[in-house]
């Protein structure tokens, strides 16, 4: 049997109240982060794209705070864009921003829709916490 640990930050329980999933799970050395969007603590959805956006990774950035992880320890990422060729450019503009570039797998797809109406786009990676790794 694997050991799994269930990684909830603070600020985000009324995500697994609501909807019922972990945020992040750890076996091993090794984080799986659950798809972050852009909405508020208060699960409001952002509605302006590069606002909306920004949050994507400052929540991505406190799971993988809580989980002992930061965007250098992920190695594998995949997004979900709602009107990709819209939104693209201002998404790949916020993330070359706040995350560091070439430094993981990435692989863009675009979909019809996303959990709730208004999210343009969600953020799944994998993370290899390094410190544990080493230890």
């Amino acid at each position: 049997m694997t050991d799994r640990e269930i990684i909830v930050p603070n600020g985000m329980e009324q995500i697994v109240e609501r909807a019922g999933y972990a945020p992040a799970v750890r076996v091993g050395t090794t984080v799986f982060c659950a798809g972050q969007v852009g909405r508020t603590r208060e699960l409001e959805v952002i509605h302006d794209p590069e606002a909306q956006f920004l949050a994507c990774w400052e929540n991505l950035k406190t799971l993988l705070d809580a989980a002992g992880c930061t965007f250098e320890d992920v190695v594998e990422m995949t997004t979900y864009h709602v009107q990709m060729s819209v939104h693209m450019s201002v998404f790949r503009e916020v993330k070359n921003r706040v995350f560091p570039r070439g430094k993981c797998a990435w692989t863009a797809i675009g979909v019809s829709e996303l959990a709730h109406p208004g999210l343009l786009a969600e953020i799944k990676c994998v993370a290899i916490q390094r410190s544990a790794a080493r230890a």
